[in-house]
């Protein structure tokens, strides 16, 4: 299996190769060269199947020959043992024809570890025989950031970064990664957003010898492996629901674009998927993409989902690749445009495609306060913040067929947003072993500006170079 850039301009590699990389050279995201398939017998066999089976075939259809289907099944069944349910990704029933997708029952509470664990599988067999040790730099909006370093730290051939804007994510995300006490992991809280810190780490693969001399690699979802380990769950989901004799509808709160090209990614390897609902908070960059055929960043606003306060997504791109029929000069003129102008208008044909699977729906905080409330009230389910949003934008258009099961995706525990969820209903909820276990332990960070040059200079040091 060989993985090419968006943007054209970089050979193409393998897939162990692609880990490694995160980014490709070109400055463009990796993906398969050809996608994948599963036939409707194969995908009819997931039903029943322990979760960990499921990912083991998901992840070698995009691994080939790099890595032998034992080492594979032994890294999938280790990643998801430490999860707290036996299912890893359970599916709970709202209402007649409406479910959410538990994706917080690992280590910290959120989505994310459903791929960080199976991610730090991968690096450690690709760097088994390497002799090399990674530097890691990881953007995050609040999870990916616990899920990183909470995969990652201890581990011998890894150095950790994480970027995080200061003050504009939850004390408990926080603490799952300035709690961590160990040597390999570094917690900058930078004095920006979260494209800032996005931005800075994107400078970081493009700079000119630094990305070779730290030995630079990426843990976000622009990080191909990241974007296969959550295709599963979308199968798994699915299956549950009847597929592949019928279609599933998503709804999907997202900032970034990772878990929802995750679907669609499901969608072309043969999962009959009628819709996926992109489901935003006021920063609605990819609601108004499809629903407004232009991408245009605007400011962004601190929500209480602060996991989506995002308005460059990263994983658009990837989209838009496939969308202009995978011309990777266009997308790398596109993309360029962006970066330079701040707005791109999407070419109609390239937009039709994009709407025959993917709906946009901006949720404002009102609407998601008075989501959470009554979606305990009528259910007796505590929600988040973010899977408010994802429950709100559901309701609002549904799937296009009334008889179509539709799945929102909980991306993460209440106990990760207290505060919002005390404020919309009045009682805070339970905190779980893994939150309750860090409070009073001491926070190791440092501050940092949302600067480059600055930025660099700090993984120098610490990488040792």
């Amino acid at each position: 299996m060989q993985y090419v850039s968006t943007r054209g301009e970089s050979p193409p590699i393998g897939f162990l190769d692609a880990v490694l990389a995160g980014l490709a050279p070109d400055g463009g995201l990796y993906s398969p060269a050809a996608w994948p398939e599963f036939s409707k017998d194969e995908i009819a066999a997931f039903a029943g199947k322990p979760y960990a089976e499921v990912a083991a075939a998901v992840l070698a259809k995009f691994a080939g020959e790099a890595i032998p289907a034992d080492e594979i099944r032994r890294m999938t069944a280790d990643a998801y043992a430490g999860f707290d349910h036996a299912a890893v990704t359970p599916l709970k029933q709202l209402d007649s024809n409406l479910w959410l997708l538990e994706l917080f029952h690992g280590p910290t509470l959120a989505f994310k570890d459903v791929a960080m664990q199976l991610l730090a599988r991968l690096y450690e067999h690709a760097l088994a025989a390497k002799g090399r040790t990674l530097t890691i730099v990881c953007a995050t909006s609040g999870d990916t950031g616990g899920a990183a370093v909470e995969a990652l730290r201890g581990r011998g051939n890894l150095r950790v970064v994480v970027l995080f804007p200061d003050g504009r994510i939850s004390e408990v995300q926080r603490r799952f990664m300035t709690c961590a006490p160990d040597d390999n992991v570094r917690c900058l809280a930078v004095d920006g957003t979260f494209d800032d810190c996005q931005s800075i780490v994107k400078s970081l693969f493009q700079a000119q010898g630094f990305r070779e001399a730290v030995d630079l690699s990426g843990v976000n979802s622009i990080n191909w492996a990241r974007i296969a380990a959550q295709v599963v769950y979308y199968f798994t989901a699915a299956v549950a629901l009847g597929a592949p004799e019928r279609s599933i509808s998503f709804a999907v709160p997202t900032g970034n674009f990772g878990d929802a090209f995750a679907g669609y990614v499901a969608s072309r390897m043969g999962l009959p998927i009628e819709r996926i609902i992109l489901a935003t908070n006021g920063n609605d960059i990819l609601a108004r993409a499809v629903n407004d055929g232009r991408y245009a960043k605007g400011a962004v606003l601190a929500t209480q989902s602060p996991a989506m306060d995002i308005q460059i997504a990263s994983n658009f791109e990837r989209l838009y690749f496939e969308a202009v029929d995978r011309q990777g000069l266009e997308t790398a003129r596109a993309m360029r445009a962006f970066a330079e102008a701040g707005a791109i208008d999407i070419p109609p044909k390239a937009l039709g495609v994009i709407r025959d699977l993917f709906a946009g729906v901006g949720i404002g905080e009102a609407e998601t306060s008075r989501t959470i409330l009554s979606t305990l009230n009528e259910t007796g389910e505590m929600i988040d913040p973010h899977t408010a949003v994802g429950v709100a934008a559901a309701k609002r258009i549904g799937a296009k067929s009334p008889a179509t099961p539709l799945v929102v995706l909980s991306t993460a525990h209440p106990a990760k947003f207290p505060d919002a969820v005390e404020a919309a209903c009045g009682r805070g909820p339970a905190m779980p072993g893994a939150a309750r276990a860090l409070a009073g332990k001491p926070e190791r960070l440092d501050k940092i500006a949302a600067d480059v040059e600055a930025v660099k200079a700090y993984v120098r040091s610490f990488a040792g170079v």
